[in-house]
């Protein structure tokens, strides 16, 4: 098994012959393969059957909240750009008849362990919008005990008060994530988000103060104007901080893609040269600090649940990234959301309007999804064990599933044989085990695994 306390080796040459973009594996399959052919039916099924499991499987919520008050350029996400406060109080409404619906397919014994707001800008709705939206959970689905309950929210600091952060805490909420990507005057004036040290330390003190289980930080390196002097800096100040978590994204320019990102000064962007000394700052930088690398540019504090998770071997990968609760049957509410019930991915419609039309009409918003064959299965559990844990014991995993591995596996062998050559994976008979130098590139290693994507090597770029 993986030690979270190894440190990971940064090899920029490495590291560079393996750039490129590739599934980041919070689905197997991932989001590509969704199809039209899943629709409300199908989720349908797959809840009433997931109802008769054995032990009642527990439940993940992930609600998401579109709106923003301005745009951040660099943003990929989900989200419509208001400052009508209404439309929040009007989304509410919407969200409370997807629970509704969804809830009454759902047998009461099945409690709910994990709830997640995202977006957008979560705390975008009122505390008025949020309470009502709590009550709504009671009564639709069964909570756990307060103290086997993990509730978080993802938090703009720039329009959470001190009493917001408090007024959450009284609903029930106990890990906060705290957008930053970087503090930099020049970066935070070419993505448009000015945000200071204090408004955070306001957010992160408060939540500190009332009893908030764990906080974390997201920070972006590759952003335009970003610099080795400015993002140090903000290093400094985010190790002052000292969140329980910090992830460490790097940001993908895909105008085509965001219609935001056309606001963005492409000459202005880091090099690739550039990137990776970023990140490779902030690797070092993190660590010498005393966060653990738990993987897939994420940090944390050697007693977080996330670190002894992984040291217990129960860390999983959900919609959410690295996860505890890994374990439950997810439900999304909200446009583009996305739930994994049993062996199915279902996705609500991405446009609000369309959203919004279905819910009126009594109908699931599902616009699409998937229902995983046992090829799916079993890849979905080794790419598992080793984006999480760093090793996969091929006999067990062979035994358990009653196959021979060799031959099951044989085009992702020659594939890992390849990356054994440069030092990320060591193979035995019997064993896969990630390198230290393989820990940074940990999807390489898993799509060996996938059957969605191409062969991978050092001089081919992922998709």
């Amino acid at each position: 098994m993986l030690k979270p306390d190894t440190m990971p080796e940064f090899d920029a040459d490495l590291i560079a012959r393996y750039d490129g973009r590739g599934p980041r594996y919070t689905s197997y399959p991932s989001a590509l393969q969704f199809h039209e052919g899943f629709g409300e039916t199908q989720l349908r099924e797959a809840i009433a059957a997931s109802n008769q499991d054995p032990v009642p499987t527990p439940l993940s919520l992930y609600i998401h909240v579109p709106f923003c008050e301005s745009p951040c350029f660099y943003c990929g996400c989900n989200r419509v750009i208001t400052r009508d406060a209404s439309r929040g109080e009007a989304y509410v409404r919407m969200l409370e008849h997807e629970m509704a619906m969804l809830g009454a397919l759902v047998d009461s014994d099945r409690v709910v362990r994990q709830l997640h707001l995202g977006g957008g800008t979560p705390n975008f709705l009122s505390l008025g919008a949020m309470s009502q939206l709590n009550a709504s959970i009671h009564r639709h689905f069964t909570p756990a005990p307060l103290e086997q309950r993990e509730w978080g929210i993802e938090i703009d600091p720039r329009h959470a008060s001190e009493n917001y952060v408090r007024g959450l805490g009284r609903l029930g909420f106990n890990r906060m994530s705290v957008g930053i990507q970087d503090f930099d005057p020049a970066v935070q004036e070419a993505v448009n988000r000015q945000q200071s040290v204090e408004q955070t330390r306001v957010a992160i003190d408060t939540a500190r103060r009332v009893g908030y289980r764990s906080i974390s930080v997201d920070l972006i390196y590759g952003l335009p104007r970003q610099s080795m002097d400015g993002f140090s800096r903000t290093l400094d100040q985010v190790i002052e901080l000292r969140p329980d978590r910090a992830a460490v994204y790097g940001y993908a320019h895909l105008p085509k893609m965001f219609k935001a990102q056309h606001q963005i000064d492409a000459d202005a962007l880091p090099s690739p040269s550039q990137r990776l000394a970023l990140f490779g700052m902030a690797l070092q930088r993190l660590t010498e600090a005393g966060y653990v690398y738990v993987g897939m540019d994420h940090f944390a504090l050697p007693d977080d649940d996330l670190v002894r998770a992984q040291r217990a071997g129960s860390l999983q990968r959900n919609f959410q990234g690295y996860s505890t609760c890994g374990d439950c049957d997810i439900i999304g509410f909200g446009p583009s959301a996305i739930s994994r019930i049993g062996d199915t991915y279902s996705q609500n419609h991405r446009d609000l309007p369309a959203y919004t039309a279905a819910v009126r009409q009594d109908l699931l918003p599902v616009a699409r999804g998937l229902r995983l064959n046992e090829d799916d299965r079993l890849r979905r559990e080794a790419i598992g064990e080793l984006m999480c844990h760093g090793t996969l014991d091929m006999d067990t995993f062979a035994q358990r599933h009653r196959i021979h591995f060799a031959s099951y596996f044989c085009e992702a062998l020659t594939q890992l044989h390849t990356l054994a050559d440069d030092g990320l994976v060591v193979l035995t008979d019997s064993r896969i085990d990630v390198g230290a130098k393989g820990r940074l590139l940990l999807r390489n290693v898993a799509m060996c695994f996938d059957a969605y994507a191409p062969a991978v090597n050092s001089s081919s770029r992922l998709i």
